[in-house]
């Protein structure tokens, strides 16, 4: 991982020990690279740089203020799944027309709250949607900007739960019953149809699948476009993976390669969703180690994170490379499973590991956590959720702080 690095001997993010930021802010903590999500934002920006374009931070990976306002600085826009994000979209400084409302469930109050905000456009994924959406830009007295989300049946080849393109899954609308609901969409007083939407799934390892449902996308756009409804803006959605372990995936570049070949001669403005690709690899979770436990069948190291942390590893049985921070020679190495505090079999970050020997109380980075870490935490065994570090350079900012006990029970009551 870019920005990680041992440096005498020490894990640093950028010039910055996370020894030092464990001792400031205490473990388990985020701690994410400012450089990076840059780095990783540019990228992107670069790579379709010669087409119209818009970059919108898929913000279900990471919706921490502070690095959604590093994105919003770069000039990056917001994929928005919840009037919650939403809110913290404007919040971190994203312009409004830089905003793409997407989600199968959207409320009548986020519809109301998303118009009011003059969004750039929904992205509707069903008729019943669709039809709600024009009922409340009615009583608004306006028109919703709206692109189908079109579901292109295209296998994405990636884990099952993040799989969004298939004919089973609960997203989007058939490709075969667009044209129809295009045609319904453009007789609607309160819809101004402006654009078609995809995404076939997230950590993508291939480009083929992109192509394929591109293939069928433009199709679309061209028929439409025959029968008089226009179509300003082609989202593309994102997915692209990272490397995690040993996967081999697409460069931004690749990527874009394959999106402007399909979309350049349609003359729309693209628009990316790049969630995972952006902060995955821009963060680590620092934990510190509580026990090393021995059984007759198995060896555990208990350190004080747990799944309520990172739930990624028994949610999907995912992979997360887990580093000392003390830069590690000449130890002997063991499997073991890396198990947190909480009251749960699936509490793990790691199983059958093999991990050099750890002694109580050192410190552990579990890496590739900047995506789908800390925004799937919650508080099970009342545990208060970690604190968020941003590095820039030598310096930090606790992004947000470690909640308290009595933050637990705020808005209870007896």
């Amino acid at each position: 991982m870019p920005h990680f690095e041992y440096r005498n001997g020490e894990l640093h993010c950028e010039s910055t020990s996370l020894r030092t930021i464990a001792d400031a802010v205490g473990t388990p903590a985020y701690v994410y690279s400012r450089a990076a999500l840059v780095e990783n934002y540019r990228a992107y920006d670069a790579a379709v740089a010669s087409h119209p374009h818009l970059i919108a931070y898929a913000m279900k990976a990471n919706a921490n203020l502070g690095v959604v306002a590093t994105l919003a600085r770069e000039g990056a826009g917001a994929e928005v799944f919840s009037g919650g994000e939403l809110f913290r979209a404007l919040k971190a400084g994203v312009h409004p027309k830089k905003i793409l409302f997407a989600g199968p469930g959207k409320t009548r109050e986020e519809m109301r709250d998303a118009l009011k905000a003059d969004i750039l456009m929904f992205n509707v994924e069903s008729a019943g949607e669709l039809a709600l959406l024009d009922r409340v830009a009615q009583e608004l007295g306006t028109r919703a900007p709206v692109a189908l989300r079109v579901n292109p049946d295209v296998d994405p080849e990636t884990h099952p739960y993040i799989a969004t393109g298939l004919r089973s899954a609960k997203f989007g609308i058939p490709i075969a019953q667009a044209l129809g609901e295009y045609r319904k969409a453009a007789q609607l007083p309160g819809i101004e149809v402006v654009g078609v939407h995809m995404h076939i799934g997230s950590q993508l390892t291939k480009v083929a699948p992109v192509a394929d449902a591109l293939a069928r996308v433009v199709n679309l756009v061209e028929t439409l476009r025959a029968q008089g409804i226009s179509v300003r803006y082609l989202d593309v959605g994102g997915g692209l993976g990272i490397r995690y372990r040993d996967e081999d995936v697409p460069t931004p570049v690749q990527y874009a390669e394959v999106v402007l070949s399909a979309v350049r001669p349609l003359g729309v403005t693209l628009i990316l969703e790049p969630g995972r690709s952006v902060v995955g690899n821009a963060g680590i979770l620092l934990t510190r180690v509580l026990y090393n436990k021995e059984t007759p069948d198995k060896r555990f190291v208990v350190v004080d994170a747990a799944m309520n942390d990172l739930i990624r590893p028994s949610l999907y049985n995912a992979y997360h490379e887990i580093r000392s921070v003390r830069e590690v020679r000449g130890r002997p190495s063991l499997t073991v499973d890396v198990v947190g505090p909480v009251c749960e079999s699936g509490d793990f970050l790691a199983k059958d590991r093999a991990l050099p020997a750890v002694d109580e109380g050192e410190l552990l980075a579990v890496m590739s956590a900047g995506a789908y870490g800390f925004v799937m935490a919650s508080n099970y065994n009342a545990r208060p959720r970690a604190p968020e570090v941003l590095v820039d350079g030598s310096r930090y900012s606790i992004v947000r702080r470690r909640e308290s006990y009595e933050d637990l029970i705020a808005g209870e009551s007896l």
